[in-house]
């Protein structure tokens, strides 16, 4: 841990990641727990496969076009797409009332497919799709961090202006339905806040495991508190300390940081819910 703070005066790219991940622990901590109460993880995870293919249409777009397209970073290409694959299931849901698990297998398989397919058009071998499938939080830049920053004030302003609407269609749609709030405006404006959430997550633990950070801190908060705002703010520090500890915990060894922080995560989940049942069964022998 000594060694991470002595070298970041010589590799710049320990700070950037350190501030990657912190904001990206922003993100999901505040996203989190809507995700878990609204139960729609799976929902997340589809998204986040889906902007694979954006990433390999601007990687293929680098290729065919260097001139016009040769400075834009994939991230730019990942987020039109999470975006576009979030507010297309949530309408397709509400006017074709197809099943939520069909939609997301069909957004899960056909995002992933897009993004193959233009990456086997592009010569090559292409080793920048994999940083962003598994992540690779060693190579976070300030330009990385500059779109995180951004992407976190969009977060949170927009969770300040429609929270009590969030929250009501977690807990009771029909009720929030029949107090005349549109319920597939809200519903949109979640997707898209889950769409932001992963672009932002996905330099630090890539794609694939986006959806271990998104629901396990914030699982983990629902075990130590019931309301949604206090969730929030512990889902929070808690993904930012699941971002920075294990990173700085695992320099120097030949542990992934982006495992060692996935598995993290499900150690503290797991931490919490064995402390829940020792309080239950502590509780019923008192009684």
């Amino acid at each position: 841990m000594i060694r991470f703070f002595s070298d970041m005066s010589v590799n710049p790219l320990l700070l950037t990641g350190l501030l990657g991940g912190v904001l990206a622990g922003v993100a999901c901590g505040v996203i989190g727990p809507y995700v878990i109460t609204r139960r729609m993880v799976f929902l997340a995870g589809a998204v986040a496969h889906s902007v694979v293919g954006g990433v390999g249409l601007v990687i293929f777009l680098r290729y065919r076009a260097p001139d016009r397209f040769g400075g834009i970073d994939p991230l730019y290409g990942a987020l039109p797409a999470a975006l576009l694959a979030a507010l297309a299931v949530g309408v397709v849901r509400q006017y074709a009332r197809e099943r939520l698990d069909t939609l997301i297998g069909a957004l899960w398989s056909i995002g992933m497919a897009v993004g193959i397919l233009l990456i086997k058009f592009t010569p090559g071998y292409q080793t920048e799709i994999m940083s962003y499938l598994f992540g690779n939080i060693a190579v976070v830049g300030w330009r990385e961090v500059i779109l995180a920053l951004a992407l976190d004030a969009v977060i949170l302003l927009t969770v300040a202006a429609f929270h009590k609407r969030i929250t009501a269609m977690c807990l009771d749609e029909d009720y929030t339905r029949l107090q005349g709030v549109s319920v597939l405006a809200t519903n949109l404006v979640l997707l898209a806040l889950v769409a932001l959430a992963v672009v932002a997550l996905i330099r630090v633990v890539g794609l694939i495991l986006v959806i271990a950070l998104l629901c396990l801190p914030a699982a983990a908060a629902g075990h130590l508190v019931r309301r949604l705002l206090p969730m929030m703010l512990v889902s929070t520090l808690l993904c930012i300390l699941l971002t920075t500890v294990p990173r700085v915990a695992v320099y120097g060894t030949r542990i992934s940081p982006e495992s060692a922080i996935v598995l993290s995560a499900a150690g503290l989940y797991l931490l919490t819910l064995a402390i829940v049942r020792y309080r239950g069964r502590r509780r019923a022998v008192a009684s």
